[in-house]
């Protein structure tokens, strides 16, 4: 089948199968203009609403506006000039929104760091995009000090959590952004200089195709590599996302924990609520009471969060103080604990809203790219497949593709998934043969192993380097982490491949039991033999913890590392 029946096949599918009271249609509000210009406009329709509110601190729509404004100038005054790289090394905080407009406003670009980072991290990172200037939480200094001690000529601007907070927080407030501003010479203090810049806006004519951002993928096969994303990238996003599958407006809070460095954390935290004009409730990091406690006083109506977040709130000994039936828009994302049939029925129950799941995207898409909403009939979106991702957002298309010879696969069959997307990267900064080999005639080859059904719903089965092939025959990580998460004595798992001299491979389970649970790795062998086919069944490691990285995710490397050590 040539690519165009293909696709119009597959479009064909999608129709028929679209969710009712799910709009197909890419609505830009504003036109289709920079995300900043989106700030400008609700600014002036909306000035007093709340674009932000940090622990009872609001930032409105109108203050927002002029502080990036004038951050713009500052950034000019600094010598900071149109494609300049601008790092920003920040918690969540209204400043790190200050900051991402101002970068943008001025037509340089914004290369969020990972607070997480260590010096070399952030050294490297620094180099690699060659930012002019850096804007950091007064309480990493000491690894940017570090980091940049060889290069002392990079402007360092310098903020505080505790310079945002409200005398009185309506919520509870984490210890670390209580902590009293620090002080360092050679820097310059951010919202200082912002006060005092009575210098004019930079007049800059930024162009819906001019370079954005650089967001840095994790580095799963050596250093990460900065992907370059468009103006025109951000608000397709929110447009795809929040006028269809993530309907929001002007009336709707979004609560966001999740770091806004992170690409998924941006969306939630930034894009979405900027490009719909509405609330974002920012917390600095995940705390169940501060969360409940925020839904609950502000009646929030949107949120993200991890499967296990949802789990800790519904056993949270303080669950029932909290109303939280203002939420109609809860979006999970499986990364330890995965989405069940019980989770969801628990959810619904205390609640009354119903836990989907956040769906496929990558850093290089500008993630958010598919869609479970209206899926939820019978559970049928948790029924179909253990990996089932749902539809493209409106605009997005997929293929899939043999993995060597990059030629389409009928649907059904298991392959690499590739996209095409209006806000695909253009590239990996400063890296043409990584670029060359991810791209190929506007589609990137994801690496990610999928298939698309005969309905044309994509199943997203995990990455290549993790399928594992035990006697021929291919087993998925990500299959068997779910159906274990069936288990009630499972409170997360991780599946990694171990070399073995009859089955070329075969699955190791680490699984984490449930408190006060206690596992017999016989047992629940047995178990899942009684659950998937006699060549998925795991060998079983019961574990006290789990390796997690920053974003959430298990640290299978060094899964892998124990058991080929072993072996």
């Amino acid at each position: 089948m040539d690519e165009q029946t293909y696709l119009e096949r597959l479009h064909a599918l999608c129709d028929k199968n679209w969710p009712e009271g799910v709009s197909a249609e890419v609505d830009y509000i504003h036109g289709e203009k920079p995300l900043a210009e989106y700030l400008r406009a609700w600014a002036q329709s909306q000035p007093a609403q709340p674009a932000i509110i940090f622990y009872g601190r609001v930032l409105t729509y109108q203050e927002l506006d002029q502080m990036s404004d004038r951050f713009a100038a500052v950034l000019a005054e600094h010598g900071v000039q149109r494609g300049d790289r601008v790092s920003v090394f920040m918690p969540n905080c209204p400043q790190f929104h200050i900051a991402f407009f101002g970068i943008a406003k001025l037509g340089a670009v914004h290369a969020p760091v990972s607070p997480l980072s260590k010096a070399f991290e952030l050294s490297y990172q620094l180099k690699d995009s060659g930012a002019k200037a850096i804007v950091a939480h007064d309480q990493l200094m000491p690894i940017v000090r570090e980091a940049q001690a060889d290069d002392s000529d990079r402007t360092v601007f310098v903020t505080t959590l505790s310079d945002f907070l409200p005398e009185k927080p309506t919520i509870s407030v984490p210890e670390t952004a209580q902590e009293p501003k620090h002080r360092f010479d050679g820097t310059v203090d951010l919202l200082s200089a912002i006060d005092a810049c009575d210098n004019p806006v930079p007049q800059i004519d930024v162009g819906m195709d001019d370079l954005a951002q650089l967001n840095y993928t994790s580095g799963t096969t050596g250093m990460p590599k900065g992907c370059m994303h468009t103006h025109r990238d951000l608000v397709y996003t929110g447009a795809a996302n929040c006028s269809g599958p993530f309907k929001l407006g002007p009336g709707d809070v979004t609560v966001c924990f999740f770091p806004e460095f992170w690409i998924a954390g941006e969306n939630l935290g930034l894009v979405f609520p900027t490009f719909s004009g509405s609330t974002v409730l920012q917390l600095t990091r995940w705390d169940p009471v501060g969360f409940m406690e925020a839904v609950s006083r502000y009646k929030a109506t949107a949120t993200w969060m991890l499967v296990d977040s949802a789990v800790e709130l519904m056993e949270h000994p303080r669950a029932a103080e909290f109303d939280l039936s203002s939420l109609r828009l809860v979006r999970a994302v499986s990364f330890v604990k995965k989405n069940t049939v019980d989770y969801r029925k628990r959810w619904r129950e205390w609640t009354g809203s119903t836990i989907s799941e956040v769906s496929w995207g990558m850093t290089e898409t500008h993630t958010s790219n598919t869609f479970t909403t209206g899926m939820q009939t019978g559970d049928f979106d948790l029924k179909s497949q253990p990996v089932f991702v749902g539809l493209p957002v409106p605009g997005t298309e997929f293929k899939v593709c043999d993995f060597e010879t990059a030629e389409l696969l009928p649907l059904g069959s298991e392959g690499e998934l590739c996209v095409r997307t209006p806000s695909l990267f253009k590239g990996y900064w400063q890296k043409p043969e990584a670029t060359a080999k991810a791209l190929q005639k506007g589609w990137l080859r994801t690496g990610d192993i999928g298939l698309i059904d005969e309905e044309g719903y994509i199943h997203f089965l995990g990455r290549r380097k993790e399928m594992l092939k035990v006697k021929g025959m291919s087993v998925f990580p990500a299959e068997i982490e779910t159906i274990l998460g069936q288990n009630g004595d499972v409170e997360a798992s991780a599946v990694v491949g171990s070399p073995d001299p009859d089955k070329g491979q075969v699955p190791v389970a680490f699984v984490l039991p449930k408190r006060g649970a206690t596992i017999s790795p016989d047992e629940l062998e047995a178990w899942c033999r009684a659950h998937m086919a006699v060549h998925k069944v795991p060998r079983i490691k019961v574990v006290d913890t789990l390796p997690m990285t920053a974003t959430g995710k298990i640290r299978k490397t060094e899964l892998e590392k124990t058991v080929n050590e072993r072996a």
